[in-house]
């Protein structure tokens, strides 16, 4: 990884660029030998999960599906079987459809173009940008929300973000990317990287810092946030630890699962009713023919 950077860009590149050089994870996707599919997957498993939890989860993953038409040829339930307790189970269901429509329409690789991964299935901007930065080299803007940290903090001065990205983070975004290619995406993943291990949302370790002494938020005094209250989310008591539980019985069951098991694993019949009947309508179970309940 080159630490260059054309000339006139940012003074942030430089430093960033070089930290990430001495201080990256060592990431099974972000190797050179990773697939496009291997960084596919890990975005889908990222998405609103840490990183210890997803390793694991991964590499069994991609031993048994090395592919997209691999992932394609099993049942939809196979795949939220094998998603096991990383959560947001439709990720599971949405990557499935996705490398179907790998196989299907692009001859079984994944694809380059920004749009055409758009295109698929359960893939956002982000996301489509993310797998074309980081599997194929290419120049986009990956704002998630580590990245949008960082550029808040270093470039704007705020502590943290809006709650959706806006055009003004957009066009920052875009002026710091350099111009060579494989070093914009490069960058893309150095900041992102900052933002995991040392501009991080509770305790930021700006001695730690390459751009400590580049940064706005730094250099005006660390001000506290002062937009609207940031969510805090809740697990215990919810639907979505209902649908968790339940979605674990079928996971682990061997066929269908009458219903009297489901009923064990949860008191409050309408919270346990209503996650069940959710978690039909989304996909993730269906009833049988006798009247249990089953992964697709």
């Amino acid at each position: 990884m080159s630490s260059q950077t054309a000339p006139g860009s940012s003074p942030l590149v430089a430093p960033v660029l070089e930290w990430y050089d001495e201080h990256a994870r060592d990431l099974p996707w972000r190797r050179p030998e990773a697939s496009a599919w291997s960084v596919m997957v890990s975005e889908f498993m990222l998405q609103q999960t840490p990183v210890n939890r997803v390793l694991p989860v991964h590499e069994t993953w991609l031993e048994r599906w090395p592919t997209p038409a691999d992932l394609a040829a099993e049942p939809t339930g196979e795949a939220v079987r094998a998603w096991g307790r990383l959560g947001y189970p439709r990720r599971a269901l949405r990557l499935h459809a996705a490398a179907t429509a790998i196989r299907d329409e692009h001859g079984g690789e994944v694809p380059a173009d920004y749009d055409a991964l758009l295109a698929l299935p359960g893939v956002g901007d982000y996301t489509a940008a993310a797998i074309a930065t980081f599997a194929h080299g290419r120049r986009h803007v990956v704002l998630d929300t580590n990245v949008r940290r960082v550029l808040g903090r270093a470039v704007s001065g705020v502590e943290f973000p809006a709650r959706s990205v806006t055009r003004a983070e957009r066009d920052v975004a875009a002026a710091l990317l350099p111009d060579d290619e494989p070093t914009a995406a490069t960058w893309s993943v150095a900041v992102m990287e900052l933002g995991a291990l040392v501009c991080t949302a509770d305790r930021p370790r700006c001695d730690a810092c390459p751009v400590v002494a580049l940064c706005a938020w730094h250099t005006a005094g660390r001000p506290a946030y002062d937009g609207p209250p940031r969510p805090v989310q809740t697990y215990a008591g919810t639907d979505r630890q209902c649908r968790g539980r339940l979605l674990a019985v079928l996971r682990d069951a061997e066929g269908a699962v009458p219903s009297d098991r489901l009923d064990a694993v949860w008191d409050d019949a309408a919270q346990r009713a209503r996650c069940l009947e959710s978690l039909l309508a989304d996909g993730l179970a269906v009833r049988t023919a006798d009247g249990g309940v089953a992964l697709p």
